[in-house]
């Protein structure tokens, strides 16, 4: 999971670009890049390891010149979280000169490396899977240009890149390239190009608005809270499989590059990877997660006693809705208990299992007027490691709760997620392999309660067009049909201790 951002002015862009990646921060930590690009071609980079507001300085700024751009905030899921090499964009130099952002996952990366070396000829200095794509979009731009199209041979044309020969390029990427992808280019000298994987299993929506003389200018982000800060107008989500191709002078060119779609977005972004102001697919973020408390409250009546809780109280800030329906549904009083100190990232996307386990302390204080004799219903989004679940339950009972109910507003995570999410061994996640019972006692809780798989698709998707979603780390079926067992257990046996 990471954060992209791209736009396309008629004045400076990096002002801007830095503001949606502060937006956008809870979609990643580990580093932040900013690219930019003058009308002539020259571009301007600037990538860090860390947050934003810590990443760029003024002179950063200053040199981030051009009417065109993008930006990334990461979050490891393929490569080294600690190598600076690996922060994005990527960029490589031909044809014309390529920056890229991406978010996602692909998931045959040991077949395009062995076919980048001996086919295209291209060479790879990280295990970055976004330099797997940068690479193979700049492969298959080179032979839209060269005559490998099948059209007139002889070299790079000359004259304006055809957006038909963007649009070809984005196809032959799509039979290429398998997993998750929502990706952002800029091509120096002509344009920004915008790209989503045939499932849409990562978001990636487009905005426009009117300068002062009338004049269009576009942004395309990971989340719609983007557009809504910077004044933009949603055109729509970028369809699955489809491209779309802003020139320098704000001219738009969209064409659909997949022979086949499915749109299957991740549930995962609707439980807890995105700000709950955002709407994804034409789903609002917010109203889905009072969707899952509602029914996860009819769940927590028939497992639970009812003289068992006292108060329902949310972990802040991801499981607030759900918190606050289940509390609405069941008649039981709601009440905050932790504070949280909002300098501390996220501890489900810091990077270590060590970082995460110490942070949660450091996030959460448990405030012993609100626990002390009381039973105490704990609502969180959801639970992979258990590390992030065991500390608070033991802060409730230190802060004196008499008994301890948590309740995941997402089912059970059993398997692993190969789509841009860093859950990639089954041996990490407390529920491989355990009853719930099982996964209660290991927490350190007196009743354990999960959302239904059936209730959480039901949830996200009432009211909506859509009839799929990828929930492979609930239900082990991955959308793309591609992810096979030996896929997996190369994952698990790859992963870095």
């Amino acid at each position: 999971m990471c954060g992209i951002v791209g736009m396309v002015g008629h004045g400076p862009v990096n002002q801007e670009i830095y503001d949606a990646l502060l937006l956008l921060q809870h979609r990643g930590q580990d580093s932040t890049g900013i690219a930019t690009a003058e009308p002539s071609g020259v571009f301007h980079m600037h990538k860090v390891k860390g947050q934003v507001r810590e990443g760029f300085r003024t002179r950063d700024m200053r040199a981030l010149l051009g009417t065109i751009g993008l930006g990334h905030v990461r979050y490891a899921t393929k490569g080294t979280a600690s190598s600076e090499e690996e922060a994005q964009p990527f960029y490589v130099n031909a044809p014309y000169g390529l920056v890229l952002v991406h978010n996602g996952n692909l998931t045959n990366t040991r077949e395009l490396t062995d076919e980048l070396f001996h086919m295209d000829r291209r060479h790879l200095n990280t295990s970055s899977d976004t330099e797997l794509l940068v690479n193979v979009l700049a492969t298959e731009l080179q032979a839209t240009l060269t005559g490998e199209d099948g059209l007139p041979a002889g070299g790079v044309r000359k004259g304006e890149l055809d957006p038909a020969q963007v649009f070809q390029a984005v196809s032959r990427v799509h039979e290429r390239v398998e997993g998750s992808y929502a990706a952002i280019s800029l091509i120096a000298g002509h344009g920004l190009l915008a790209f989503r994987d045939p499932f849409g299993i990562r978001p990636l929506i487009l905005g426009v608005r009117a300068d002062e003389h009338g004049r269009d200018e576009w942004v395309v982000a990971s989340e719609s809270l983007v557009l809504d800060n910077a004044g933009f107008d949603v055109v729509r989500d970028i369809a699955p499989g489809e491209a779309v191709f802003i020139q320098l002078d704000g001219t738009l060119w969209a064409q659909q590059c997949a022979e086949t779609t499915q749109l299957a977005p991740c549930s995962f972004e609707y439980v807890y990877l995105a700000r709950p102001d955002t709407v994804m697919n034409g789903i609002a973020v917010y109203e889905a997660r009072l969707r899952m408390g509602e029914r996860l409250a009819d769940t927590i009546a028939k497992y639970t006693p009812r003289e068992a809780i006292d108060v329902v109280m949310p972990i802040p800030d991801s499981s607030r809705p759900a918190a606050m329906e289940v509390a609405r549904k069941l008649g039981i009083e709601y009440r905050e208990g932790f504070y949280k100190n909002r300098y501390v990232g996220r501890t489900f996307i810091m990077p270590g299992q060590a970082v995460r386990k110490k942070s949660v302390r450091q996030k959460l204080n448990a405030m012993p007027s609100e626990f002390a004799g009381k039973n105490v219903l704990l609502i969180d989004d959801s639970i992979v490691r258990g590390t992030t679940s065991r500390e608070i339950i033991q802060m409730a009972r230190d802060a004196g709760a008499r008994s301890v109910t948590f309740a995941s507003a997402a089912p059970p995570v059993r398997f692993p997620h190969v789509y841009g999410i860093n859950m990639p061994s089954r041996q990490e996640l407390v529920a491989y392999n355990r009853t719930i019972p099982e996964i209660a006692k290991e927490l350190g809780c007196d009743y354990l309660v999960y959302q239904e798989v059936d209730d959480l698709k039901a949830a996200i998707l009432e009211g909506s067009d859509i009839t799929d979603l990828d929930m492979s780390c609930f239900d082990g079926r991955y959308v793309t049909g591609t992810v096979s067992e030996e896929y997996l257990a190369w994952v698990e046996g790859s992963q870095e201790s």
